[in-house]
């Protein structure tokens, strides 16, 4: 990194890192997020990376309930969650760069040594690990794309695997000089309800922490319940050692799409631009933000969405189709409510009560044989009484089974991942999947092209014959029954146009019933929501509006 230990090296960008304190869960993604947005909105290019603690090697082998939605980029990385908050804020992709792991940092260390590439020296976590963790933190900054990269640093200061970190973290900032990097704590402010007092101790502690690790931070964030008064505000400045205006407040916000603003009114950019000795191009233009809060918190209609899943417990399991249908009620200007359903639910003999309400339905990705039978009588449910339905990827899959079974009167038709056996597999495992045994990072991952076939509602949603979507999955649609779907009424609405892989079905005869292999969810930002979300809640609008119709000629 730096051969003279008197000389700090350039820096090709500036380099500002995210820790977090007290407790994991306060948001340092939506800050770090947040931040981007506001740089990014007075001119500056800027990228987030997420560098996690755990020792996988990515989250694609882990269930949801473990770490929530497993997300993916078009160069086909599996990444952390956070990414997508750093996509739907700058409306720009990541990278497999964007997300770094303590397993891929060990990996690439080891698969160094055992290269020869360390002959002769004991390989040790400093400086070898805390190099490799440097080496990374610096890698997009070094294309010459970007003037700013945040770096969030996940888990909190003080557990033992963000230790190395927080070291890299400590060198760089020495490594490339003052004025080159920042660090930004994110604590908490908790509120004692017996004693009507907000505590500042955790956040001493915290940053007594961080102090013990060898990084003064230059930016405290305070997440709170309540206003910070100034009294507060000069307490935490004095005991951490920051200036006044440096004890940033973070209170709780209506919406994640709140934060920008209240960062921009606690003047957070200005005072990372000044400590990086930074001048704005321009005062931060976020027009269009505040255009879409106005139209996210003024609805003139509503709808009610079922989210039929696996995992809706932990509801960030399908965090990036939650976020999709906030941008898409906000395009429409309708305030969608999104009922989590969980699919094992909907099998016993009554299961049609808890769709009925619902103004549409979407059936979400999962692995597995659990709660399948649930989501196809959902899917069933949605094509005889001919409510708005979207199923994404295994929903696909199985709205496909469902007609397979119900329609075609292929009664035993399944998938070969619930019923490897199955005589009638109209979903089968891909042909280059047959042959992996290997589980992380082998799936069919990323951005793949999709022929869009006129003349479909899928071509009338997205307005053109050639698009392009990220894939996460093994299993496919078995073209040796396309004839007898087609026939009956189930179109391929898209497809590769290099493997013929059907990548989109759609009913002929159904008001908007739309399953992809893909996840749209993964591409829908604030400023570009997906026209397929678009188009299904606006779908969702007009169902609504004939109920409504219906029961008002009943009543007469």
């Amino acid at each position: 990194m730096n051969a003279n230990p008197q000389t700090p090296c350039m820096a090709s960008a500036k380099y500002i890192f995210v820790t977090g304190g007290v407790t994991s869960s306060l948001g340092k993604g939506i800050i770090a997020s947040s931040l981007a947005k506001l740089l990014q909105a007075r001119g500056f290019s800027v990228t987030i990376q997420k560098f996690d603690p755990y020792i996988n090697i990515d989250p694609g082998t882990l269930n949801p309930y473990e770490h929530g939605e497993c997300y993916v980029t078009d160069d086909g990385a599996e990444t952390d969650l956070d990414l997508g908050h750093y996509e739907r804020f700058l409306n720009i992709p990541t990278s497999q760069a964007n997300n770094i792991t303590t397993g891929r940092i060990y990996n690439n260390v080891i698969t160094r040594e055992r290269q020869g590439a360390y002959l002769g020296k004991t390989v040790q976590v400093i400086p070898h690990i805390t190099d490799e963790i440097k080496r990374n933190f610096m890698l997009l900054g070094e294309t010459g794309k970007y003037d700013l990269v945040i770096t969030e640093i996940g888990g909190c200061v003080g557990d033992i695997e963000s230790l190395p970190f927080i070291e890299a973290v400590r060198q760089l900032k020495w490594d490339i000089g003052e004025h080159n990097s920042l660090v930004i704590h994110l604590t908490l402010v908790p509120y004692l309800k017996s004693a009507g007092e907000l505590k500042t101790k955790p956040t001493q502690h915290s940053v007594k922490t961080l102090l013990e690790a060898g990084i003064q931070p230059d930016i405290l964030v305070c997440r709170t319940e309540h206003p910070l008064p100034l009294d507060i505000r000069r307490k935490m400045a004095l005991f951490c050692n920051v200036h006044l205006n440096s004890v940033v407040e973070s209170i709780d916000a209506e919406t994640i799409y709140d934060v920008p603003l209240l960062m921009k009114k606690e003047k957070l950019d200005e005072r990372v631009l000044e400590k990086l000795r930074l001048s704005p191009e321009r005062e931060p233009d976020i027009e269009a933000w505040k255009d879409f809060l106005g139209r996210l918190k003024n609805p003139t209609e509503g709808v009610t969405i079922g989210l039929i899943g696996k995992y809706v417990e932990l509801r960030d399991a399908y965090k990036s189709i939650a976020e999709s249908f906030i941008h898409a009620g906000a395009q429409n200007e309708c305030a969608v409510s999104v009922r989590w359903i969980q699919s094992e639910s909907l099998v016993s003999d009554h299961y049609e009560s808890v769709l009925e309400e619902l103004d549409a339905i979407l059936v979400a990705p999962g692995f597995g044989q659990r709660g399948i039978e649930g989501k196809i009588n959902a899917v069933r449910y949605a094509r005889e009484n001919r409510v708005p339905f979207f199923g994404v990827c295994l929903g696909m899959q199985c709205a496909v089974i469902e007609f397979a079974r119900n329609v075609l009167g292929i009664v035993d038709a399944c998938s070969t991942e619930m019923e490897r056996e199955t005589e009638n597999p109209v979903i089968d495992l891909m042909e280059d999947q047959k042959k992996i045994t290997v589980k992380g990072g082998t799936m069919r991952l990323g951005a793949y092209p999709c022929d869009v076939r006129p003349g479909t509602l899928t071509y009338e949603v997205y307005g053109r014959t050639r698009v392009s979507e990220r894939h996460r999955h093994r299993y496919e649609f078995n073209n040796a029954y396309l004839v007898q779907f087609e026939a009956a009424g189930m179109m391929a609405a898209g497809v590769n146009p290099d493997t013929r892989l059907v990548e989109i079905v759609e009913l002929r005869d159904h008001p908007w019933f739309i399953g992809t292999q893909f996840h749209p969810e993964l591409k829908s930002t604030v400023m570009n929501p997906h026209p397929l979300f678009v188009s299904f809640v606006r779908a969702a609008l007009e169902y609504a509006t004939q109920k409504k119709m219906l029961v008002s000629k009943a009543v007469r």
